[in-house]
């Protein structure tokens, strides 16, 4: 079976990553958003740190954003989502980011002295869906490691995000907060799994009718209806292998095991 095309409509979804510090949250990143069927990446003044693998990180300078590159940090991260780093839009401020959305979407673990109500990506996503499927822009916003989004970047936005979890404990590393979010949009995209799921041939009623009296056969070979009729007990084996829905391949398996008990039986 043929996998199904991923729908237009989600390249009207952005994730926004502000001022991003670790190369490879920005690479990881890219890999859970390929894996969800979203492409659309903008990356607002990352703010990288020197890595083990990137010793000197590359610097943003707001008046030449154009000759900002990522480190190759980032691409071995993506791990096949390199396309989505390539195409990544790079920017000096979220408002620049958010220009041509309706709606944006910002996401944030702390309380916030504001009135806008704070929402699951479970109860966010089918406005996002139904946003996107109207062909309006719609964006995904994500703070810093460490800081998160500031209050004038929360302010920004039209739509307040948090992740539910442990109020005890809740430190989500941001690639993995990104993940959350887009398999829940994505859980609300009309793709099937059928493409998934392997192709059975079913064994007909008369195949299986054989192989029982195949199986009847073996069994008097062996002398096991010597002081039983075997009606009744072939009557329950078929019924039996009627409700195992047995498919042909095991069914040739079964005939082949009889087929060498009968052989031995010969032979003895």
């Amino acid at each position: 079976m043929e996998k199904p095309q991923l729908p237009d409509f989600l390249q009207n979804i952005t994730v926004v990553l502000a001022r991003t510090s670790h190369p490879a949250n920005i690479g990881s990143a890219a890999r859970a958003m390929k894996t969800m069927g979203l492409t659309q990446l903008v990356l607002v003044a990352p703010n990288l740190i020197a890595t083990p693998m990137t010793p000197v990180a590359p610097e943003f300078n707001v008046e030449a954003v154009s000759e900002f590159s990522l480190p190759e940090e980032s691409f071995v991260l993506a791990s096949g989502a390199k396309d989505v780093l390539e195409n990544a839009r790079i920017v000096a401020t979220l408002q620049e980011a958010l220009a041509d959305t309706t709606m944006s979407c910002a996401l944030t673990s702390r309380k916030r002295e504001l009135t806008a109500t704070m929402h699951t990506p479970r109860e966010l996503c089918p406005s996002v869906i139904d946003a996107a499927r109207r062909g309006e822009k719609v964006a995904l916003v994500f703070g810093n490691e460490t800081f998160g989004l500031s209050i004038e970047e929360v302010m920004a936005c039209n739509r307040l995000m948090t992740i539910n979890g442990n109020p005890n404990y809740f430190s989500l590393n941001l690639a993995q907060a990104v993940q959350v979010v887009c398999y829940e949009l994505f859980s609300h995209v009309d793709v099937s799994m059928d493409y998934l799921r392997p192709e059975h041939e079913y064994a007909t009623h008369e195949q299986v009718t054989g192989m029982v009296g195949h199986l009847q056969a073996a069994m008097d070979s062996v002398g096991f209806f010597d002081r039983r009729p075997p009606e009744r007990l072939m009557r329950r084996m078929q019924a039996v292998f009627d409700r195992a829905q047995l498919e042909r391949e095991e069914i040739d398996i079964l005939r082949g095991f009889f087929h060498n008990i009968e052989k031995q039986v010969k032979k003895d």
